[in-house]
């Protein structure tokens, strides 16, 4: 009885626990690049920057998250509003906007 409660507890634990994501180096980015595997993040850059004229880039990131490729853009908005991208590094549909 303890040991299936053990084994139940550790099952729950690791359930509750997040996705593990990682970011990616330059090397590896170009590499799926270079393979087709994602798209230029200049392109996705100039979609993002469209989105909110007169913004100034914070910072981009690509980032892996349980095998799907994601660019993480911030943005500062001309309203001075710091804003998070999340667009899906192989085809650019946008994941997540929301205020940062």
């Amino acid at each position: 009885m303890r040991n299936t409660f053990l084994t139940l507890s550790l099952a729950l634990l690791l359930a509750a626990t997040p996705a593990a994501s990682r970011d990616l180096d330059q090397d590896e980015a170009l590499q799926l690049r270079r393979e087709g595997l994602i798209l230029p993040l200049e392109s996705l850059l100039q979609q993002a920057m469209q989105r909110y004229p007169g913004a100034r880039l914070l910072e981009a990131e690509l980032e892996e998250d349980d095998g799907i490729y994601i660019y993480e853009i911030e943005l500062l908005t001309a309203d001075g509003i710091a804003r998070e991208l999340e667009l899906d590094a192989r085809d650019g549909r946008l994941l997540k906007d929301e205020e940062d």
